[in-house]
């Protein structure tokens, strides 16, 4: 018993999600992932809501714009993120297991 409980323990730690912290980037969709250029160029805002609304896309929040490896979360309240396509946003919450940021606020960034 006493060998079950510290695998326990660090398998539960294992699927916990991250500290609450606080992220700043521009909210896009998780398919492009702000590289709207495989669409033909378009305007972000449009490229956006047309990955959301045709082709089941998630609201995302782009944190670092690299052409190779962009870092995004997908974000876990869609309907907020709605307000703030295309726009710089700070998001407090944290990283869950399957890599979705739990929001637990979001507003325009300054």
């Amino acid at each position: 018993m006493k060998n079950i409980l510290p695998a326990f323990l660090a398998a539960a730690m294992c699927f916990a999600a991250d500290a609450p912290k606080t992220y700043t980037g521009i909210v896009t969709d998780d398919m492009c992932a702000g590289n709207h250029a495989a669409m033909g160029g378009k305007d972000p805002v449009k490229c956006t809501n047309e990955c959301i609304k045709t082709m089941g896309a998630k609201y995302a929040i782009l944190v670092k714009a690299d052409p190779v490896h962009p870092v995004y979360y997908v974000l876990s309240d869609q309907l907020s993120a709605a307000n703030f396509v295309g726009k710089k946003v700070t998001v407090n919450g944290s990283i869950d297991a399957k890599n979705v940021l739990q929001v637990t606020s979001m507003a325009a960034a300054k």
